[in-house]
């Protein structure tokens, strides 16, 4: 079997090498004639194939001048039919050598699938009631000098999909319209926000400390100051600055960087919107995060009612909101608010069969709570839900409950199993906020590479006044996922991080 695909690469690979070397000599022939196309700088398109074929009437009869990529090419004598397909779809053409001359039509008879093309003619339709443009004149604009996948069963390898994108674009016009989706959806965000007065703004991308979130950072240098810096982790603490310099309303939608693991869930670049608002806590972000999901699905797709990976999701209703004990108790069926102490919560954890790494006994009781909610809710978590009352200890931003200090007002959001989006009640305290910071940094330096640094800066900050503030960050990438029914987070990504081929 083994050597049976050795022969049958080698013999893929000669017949690729065969290919290239025709359309090569075929470049060359242009050349020679004095029609290299790369010499050509532009293109007076005037019409799109989406438009010809949506509203025919207005265009039958009349001289169109188009411009796209030939996939189909059907050579028949005289005559000949071929598909050319740009941004907006894809019109089929009808090629006459009486109408193009004998000359351009031996030319034409040359071109190859893939080679991009200027076309001018008149649009009918023929017998058949195909919306076609017969061509008068024909002009090579970029040729192709690699061939495009076979056309019956395109570009199937998902690795290879992923690493050579452009040619995923060119042959799966389902990948396309994902991301045309993706912007769809990112426009609609951005609507949501400007439209209830949240000012969009940029801040650093290069920190010299990583802050506003549990993650372990990606590491560079900076020559001039001769600093080690990290790309962010999240915009967080920047924004809150600006909050406390009196811009009341505001968010940013950015890349955040995160030197974690991949799967079909995370990427080490990826894209998420935080929103911050003076004057407003947890639940009113609570309300902003249901409002927006049910606004970008209506305006990017017309329903709130989805489809997920075969399962139906209502984003239209109201959605649940449970206290993270309380899912543990519907759930898991223990009732961990009833424990004191660590001690305690890790006896009752383990006899509902939850199963801890050696060292638990050093988990806090808050740390424990966390690690039952991930091992037995989540999982049960398809339709929306709020997640809310997490334990201080997994929270080091949040602001405690006045009358629970064990408790945050810090809620989760998730669908499909999944979390989508996390927000608080800002901790504006500088006092606990520095006692927070410091017992993040003893988590450090006994090896969590992913626990908070200290930022002086930004406790200096807290000093000046915070007001009472609402936060709230989601997930991008796992919305477009959502809304695009795309099982891995790669599919939403033109670009996904990929291993080299050769490491």
């Amino acid at each position: 079997m083994n050597e049976n695909n050795t022969q049958n690469s080698k013999q893929n690979e000669k017949e690729l090498n065969e290919v290239l070397r025709l359309r090569r000599e075929k470049f060359n022939n242009l050349v020679d004639m004095g029609r290299n196309p790369f010499e050509i700088t532009s293109f007076d398109r005037k019409d799109m194939t989406g438009d010809i074929k949506s509203d025919y009437e207005s265009y039958e009869g009349k001289i169109v001048t188009i411009a796209g990529r030939l996939m189909a090419k059907r050579v028949m004598g005289k005559m000949s039919f071929a598909d050319l397909a740009d941004q907006s779809g894809k019109i089929q053409l009808c090629v006459k050598r009486d109408e193009l001359g004998d000359d351009e039509y031996k030319i034409y008879k040359k071109y190859d699938i893939g080679d991009i093309v200027g076309v001018t003619g008149e649009v009918f339709k023929t017998k058949m009631g195909e919306i076609t443009v017969r061509a008068s004149k024909i002009t090579l604009l970029s040729k192709s000098l690699r061939p495009l996948p076979e056309k019956y069963h395109g570009m199937t390898n998902t690795d290879l999909r992923y690493r050579q994108r452009y040619v995923d674009l060119i042959m799966n016009a389902d990948v396309r319209k994902t991301f045309e989706l993706r912007s769809a959806i990112i426009r609609a965000v951005r609507r949501f926000l400007d439209e209830r007065g949240y000012m969009e703004v940029e801040t650093p991308i290069l920190n010299t400390i990583p802050g506003g979130a549990a993650a372990r950072p990606f590491i560079t240098h900076h020559n001039t100051l001769d600093i080690d810096m990290y790309m962010r982790i999240a915009p967080e603490l920047y924004l809150k600055r600006l909050v406390v310099g009196g811009f009341e309303k505001v968010y940013e939608m950015g890349r955040l960087f995160r030197n974690e693991g991949m799967d079909v869930k995370h990427n080490p670049e990826f894209t998420s919107v935080e929103v911050y608002e003076a004057y407003a806590d947890y639940e009113d972000m609570m309300d902003l995060t249901e409002d927006l999901f049910k606004y970008v699905a209506e305006t990017a797709l017309g329903t709130t009612k989805i489809t997920y990976q075969g399962e139906e999701i209502d984003l239209g209703g109201k959605w649940e909101r449970i206290t993270m004990l309380d899912s543990i108790k519907k759930y898991a069926g223990i009732d961990l608010r009833q424990t004191k102490t660590a001690e305690e919560a890790l006896n009752l954890a383990k006899s509902a069969g939850i199963e801890f790494e050696e060292g638990a006994e050093k988990l806090s009781r808050g740390e424990i709570i966390s690690a039952v909610f991930e091992e037995k809710v989540e999982e049960q978590l398809v339709q929306p839900t709020f997640i809310y009352e997490y334990p201080v200890e997994i929270s080091p931003l949040a602001k405690r409950y006045a009358d629970n200090p064990d408790f945050t007002e810090r809620f989760e959001v998730f669908i499909t199993r999944r979390e989508f989006g996390n927000a608080f009640s800002e901790l504006n305290d500088p006092i606990d906020q520095k006692e927070r910071f410091l017992k993040q940094v003893e988590k450090r330096e006994a090896g969590d590479d992913e626990a908070n640094m200290m930022d002086e800066d930004y406790v200096n900050a807290l000093e000046y006044g915070l007001p009472p503030t609402g936060g709230l960050g989601i997930g991008i990438d796992r919305l477009i996922m959502l809304l695009t029914d795309s099982s891995s987070i790669r599919d939403v990504l033109l670009f996904p991080t990929m291993k080299p081929l050769d490491k």
